[in-house]
């Protein structure tokens, strides 16, 4: 709401193909989810031991917790504090004797609130609260797009105002596609950096994958995917085009933006009514709160299970669950910790996160995509899949930190900062294809017996009528449906 909102009104339909992913979610239901399940694991560097080595399960829960810090805690936070703070137009307010900025007040307050029902509920409770809350989420996001039209003067107005909003390569606000040329989006960048960044966000993380797993079977957990993948059309319309809204509102004078990040909060406190501003309000607590409860569930397993078990594996659940509540509490710490950095990058809070996730998704994504569709990738070749992805990221990111004490005239530079952030994402994705293609060659495969229904090709015939009993023909429809929509939106926005 926060992020994606920024994007619309910084950039306008730039950065809509990472929200039009809704075939990738399917992609995660109908090729993962069976995998997934004959795998019986809990989470996802636990797939990564069954089908590597218990070093790749190790590592990819590092990555997974790193990741966390940088872009899950730093900007639900951030997005929290920026939104209450616009809404309620407080700057500061008196905390023992000091004055303290009440954007982290609030920050810290959504933490709070939620590490509260999110530790006596798990997630059973995350799950629940995420079916209540979503009603909420949508019904004050639609009534921020429609009230935004009204002001504006309707579609037309909005179309004619963003396109006139033209950069020196020809492109609009609401160009999806724009020239090769972009220093920002180029076309092929935007193509194949989104696809991968989404296919390791939706089929392969954590944060999502733990949602298919809690599914009783195939079925359910198939079913799940689909109705995200609908529930992921709505994006785009519900929180960036409100961004463009804002934009077109800012330009006729009838709000002021005081910076892209505060354009959906802005909206809400200059457009809607008191009633219906309480809703949208709800709604973005929820959304936020949502966020945050299923990062501690995913948080406190992932340490839990992947690290802290393997050192102590008699211990009890108890035990175990206050280990996890620990853990959480500290990536949290270090992910508000890292917020005055992330700002000091200067980008909007949405084109950070999908910068950050692009130094992070190509070694994952190709670990996994040649662990499932290749039986011949070795243990060896996934584990140093994963490390070199996540070195070569890691090193641009310190790098891009430190940049203007580097300079430009060394190779440092030419290698690790100039290239554009979606090109360098889909050479290190190719860089991390072809060093396990060659590590596979060199090293030894697993038994073919222990990954029998992890790969492809490899399932056994009782595996294989199993996935064919869990979907029908509705499954099929819908799944068409939502590739539909998929190609009615790009043919419109191309």
């Amino acid at each position: 709401m926060v992020g994606l909102a920024g994007a619309g009104a910084e950039s306008g339909m730039a950065m809509a193909q990472w929200e039009m992913q809704g075939w990738l979610i399917l992609m995660l239901g109908w090729l993962f989810v069976p995998f997934y399940s004959r795998s019986k694991v809990f989470t996802m560097p636990e797939f990564l031991e069954r089908r590597y080595n218990a070093k790749s399960r190790s590592f990819l829960s590092i990555i997974s917790l790193v990741s966390y810090v940088l872009t899950k805690v730093a900007v639900t936070v951030y997005a929290g504090g920026v939104v209450f703070k616009d809404v309620f137009n407080i700057d500061t307010i008196e905390f023992w004797g000091y004055e303290v900025d009440f954007f982290w007040v609030s920050a810290i307050g959504l933490v709070v609130l939620t590490g509260i029902y999110t530790t006596f509920g798990g997630m059973k409770a995350i799950l629940y609260t995420s079916v209540l809350q979503t009603p909420i989420l949508l019904i004050g996001s639609v009534m921020v797009l429609v009230i935004g039209l009204i002001k504006v003067g309707g579609w037309g107005e909005l179309m004619d105002i963003c396109r006139a909003n033209v950069t020196v390569h020809g492109d609009d606000m609401t160009s999806l596609m724009r020239s090769h040329k972009d220093p920002d989006f180029p076309w092929i960048g935007v193509i194949l950096g989104s696809a991968i960044i989404g296919f390791w966000y939706w089929c392969t993380d954590q944060f999502i994958v733990q949602r298919v797993l809690s599914g009783r079977d195939q079925k359910q957990a198939r079913r799940g995917a689909i109705f995200g993948a609908y529930l992921k059309l709505t994006p785009v319309f519900i929180f960036l085009i409100p961004g463009m809204i804002a934009y077109a509102l800012n330009q006729k004078g009838i709000i002021t933006l005081e910076n892209n990040d505060a354009a959906f909060s802005t909206l809400v406190k200059e457009l809607l009514p008191i009633g219906f501003k309480g809703i949208v309000i709800g709604g973005i607590l929820a959304a936020l709160m949502s966020s945050l409860a299923a990062l501690f569930n995913s948080s406190a397993m992932l340490f839990t299970i992947d690290f802290y078990k393997k050192y102590k594996p008699e211990a009890s659940e108890k035990h175990y669950v206050m280990v996890g509540r620990i853990a959480t509490v500290v990536i949290v710490f270090l992910g508000i910790l890292w917020i005055p950095v992330m700002k000091g990058l200067g980008k909007v809070l949405y084109e950070y996160l999908q910068d950050v996730q692009s130094l992070l998704a190509p070694g994952i994504a190709a670990v996994f995509l040649l662990g499932v569709l290749s039986k011949r990738t070795t243990p060896m070749a996934g584990f140093y899949g994963l490390v070199i992805g996540f070195t070569l990221g890691m090193s641009r990111l310190v790098m891009k930190i430190f940049a203007s004490s580097i300079g430009q005239d060394n190779i440092i530079y030419t290698l690790f900062i100039a290239p554009n952030w979606l090109y360098y994402e889909i050479y290190l994705f190719v860089i991390v294809i072809v060093a396990m293609v060659i590590i596979s060659y060199l090293t030894k495969s697993k038994d073919e017996e222990s990954i029998k229904g992890l790969t492809i090709g490899s399932a056994t015939a009782a595996q294989r009528a199993e996935t064919r009993d869990s979907y029908g023909t509705w499954d099929i429809v819908n799944s068409a449906i939502i590739i539909t929509v998929i190609l009615i939106f790009y043919a419109y926005f191309w």
